[in-house]
């Protein structure tokens, strides 16, 4: 049997893997057919073996898993449209049209599911990733009419979908083909062998199918055009889809907002917190610029949400900015907008984050990552209250709240040179130190099982608590990676553990070896301490060192076992 798999998303985008009667490898590891490009993928994650006539994959006991058609799996029979999703990568399963007849009714509904896919991830991609989609949209096109090549376009409008078109080299103008098919909705042409038609969502353009075909075909392009407009019904609902979840996820942001008034969202109740809640609550009746400070991982958005909800400007947007997640001329255009046609690729007008915040707060998180020339630009803002969108000549006014946050000591920045100071004294009116957990760690008991409570809903696990030795572990660690770390830690304690309680031996190498607890001789933790260590010697003499063997005596998972030898620091014991 012949197989593939094509990646339709993630690092691997556009690939093309074919699998062979040999194991495929999937991972991290250097030597692995598929390699994976994503720090949480394990090593050796998962294998694509052919037994019995049938592709299987099977996972490796990986962190994060591997998931077919949305399903956790260990071991799964492939079957053609499956889609394999590990961490960010997402393959589809793929067998040679030759095997399974081509009326078959299974395999047609199999090719609707993969288009369908496949026209989503285009709608959702950005950039050159919708070449790759499209390319791979136009090959499985190819199975199901005997088309020579093809071309899918997205675009609202004639202009745009000549914007998408670029130098896009196919069988015939393009332009022209564009044209007439906004005009006609469909476009048969005999001469040049080619079938063109809209795509429509709710009765309004959303873009183009156009294939052509081999001289042999001229005569079939009537039945070919049925076919081909089967498929755009299958485009036209994925984009809608695509629509429909943007529409509702800019619904729920908004409401979540505006149901989190009167909120912090901020959990602990130590005096560092209790210091920053009273500063938050007098300054956010107040229209002054606020720079927040601290580490990273802190929860300075947080504060940046608190200030916003409330205060007078709640009902209207909170728009957050990453300054250092974009260049300097995305990041400009991001702020301030555009107008169409002032640089390659502005198609339409756009209208910018300040813009869309009007009335409500802008938050830059970052600060200290902007570029010095938009630095200039955005003092402007801050006295003027005026602003241009990029290749415009029209000054709009502006009604926003500037919050800033950074990780940086700015005034080192203004020192050097890297930080206009009149921008820095600009935003630093007002500033509001976020404290680290390691200087507010009477908060952590409650931070941890807030984030469990999270973690086990979200994996649909129910954990109950957290166990007494591994609160210690918690209490004892450094956390230099702040709340964040923290939350990572307690979901991927969630993810692997098997109890209802959350224990120590679930949570990451790193807080347990950098929080070693001493053991009070006589206490009660000591005891228990000492009878773990006795009963895994003792499965492990009678496994005869076999450590699968052992954890199975035990009724522990062998990673489990793993985890609690290096924890009760039995390894030199053990060899």
């Amino acid at each position: 049997m012949e197989a593939e798999f094509i990646a339709v998303d993630g690092p691997l985008l556009g690939e093309r893997f074919p699998l062979g009667s040999g194991d495929v490898h999937v991972g991290r590891a250097p030597s692995a057919q598929i390699r994976l490009a994503e720090a949480d993928a394990a090593w050796e994650h998962c294998t694509v073996r052919f037994e019995d006539g049938r592709f299987h994959i099977v996972d490796h006991r990986s962190g994060v898993g591997t998931y077919v058609n949305g399903m956790r799996i260990t071991r799964h029979t492939l079957e053609a449209g499956d889609q394999v999703s590990i961490c960010d990568t997402v393959l589809v399963y793929r067998e040679d049209p030759a095997v399974v007849p081509a009326d078959s009714q299974q395999h047609a509904l199999l090719r609707a599911c993969s288009l369908l896919f496949l026209f989503r991830a285009l709608a959702m991609s950005r950039g050159g990733h919708r070449s790759a989609i499209a390319k791979q949209i136009a090959r499985l096109i190819a199975d199901i009419v005997p088309c020579r090549e093809g071309a899918i376009l997205l675009g609202r409008d004639a202009d745009e979908l000549r914007a998408a078109a670029g130098e896009l080299a196919v069988g015939g103008p393009l332009g022209e083909l564009i044209g007439r098919v906004c005009r006609e909705g469909a476009v048969v042409e005999p001469a040049a062998r080619v079938v063109a038609l809209a795509l429509y969502v709710r009765g309004e353009l959303a873009g183009l199918l156009a294939a052509w075909f081999p001289a042999e075909e001229a005569v079939n392009l009537a039945d070919h055009r049925d076919t081909l407009s089967a498929i755009g019904t299958v485009a036209a609902a994925a984009l809608e889809n695509v629509r429909d979840v943007e529409r509702l996820q800019a619904e729920n942001a908004s409401l979540l907002d505006r149901l989190g008034a009167g909120e912090t969202g901020m959990v602990g109740e130590s005096p560092a917190i209790r210091k920053l809640l009273r500063m938050v609550e007098r300054v956010a009746p107040q229209d002054t610029p606020v720079l927040i400070l601290g580490e990273s991982g802190t929860g300075k958005e947080l504060v940046a949400r608190a200030l916003h909800r409330q205060s007078g400007r709640s009902p209207k947007p909170f728009v957050a900015i990453n300054c250092a997640a974009l260049t300097e001329t995305l990041l400009e255009s991001e702020l301030f907008g555009h107008e169409k046609g002032s640089f390659t690729g502005a198609i339409a007008q756009k209208k910018g984050k300040l813009e869309i915040a009007q009335g409500g707060t802008v938050f830059l998180d970052e600060i200290g990552e902007l570029p010095v020339t938009l630095q200039a630009k955005l003092l402007r803002v801050l006295q003027e209250r005026e602003f241009e969108r990029v290749g415009g000549t029209r000054t709009l006014k502006l009604d926003i709240r500037l919050l800033a946050a950074t990780n940086r000591d700015l005034a080192a920045e203004v020192r050097r040179g890297a930080f206009r100071e009149d921008l820095f004294h600009r935003l630093n009116v007002v500033a509001l130190s976020v404290p680290p957990l390691r200087d507010r760690r009477e908060d952590i008991p409650a931070l941890a099982l807030y984030f469990l409570d999270l973690s086990a809903a979200r994996c649909r696990r129910r954990v109950a608590g957290i166990s007494a030795d591994a609160e210690r572990y918690l209490m004892n660690y450094s956390w230099p990676g702040n709340i964040r770390e923290l939350e990572n830690a307690i979901e991927r304690a969630v993810v692997l553990g098997q109890s209802d309680t959350l224990l120590a031996e679930d949570l990451p190498e790193t807080v347990l070896e950098a929080a070693a607890i001493p053991e009070v001789p006589g206490a009660l933790q000591s005891s228990i301490t000492a009878s773990k260590r006795q009963a895994i010697m003792a499965a492990w003499r009678e496994a005869g060192g076999v450590h699968d063997h052992a954890a199975g005596l035990l009724n522990l998972h062998p990673n489990s076992l793993r985890r609690l030898i290096r924890t009760l620091k039995l390894r030199d014991v053990l060899r």
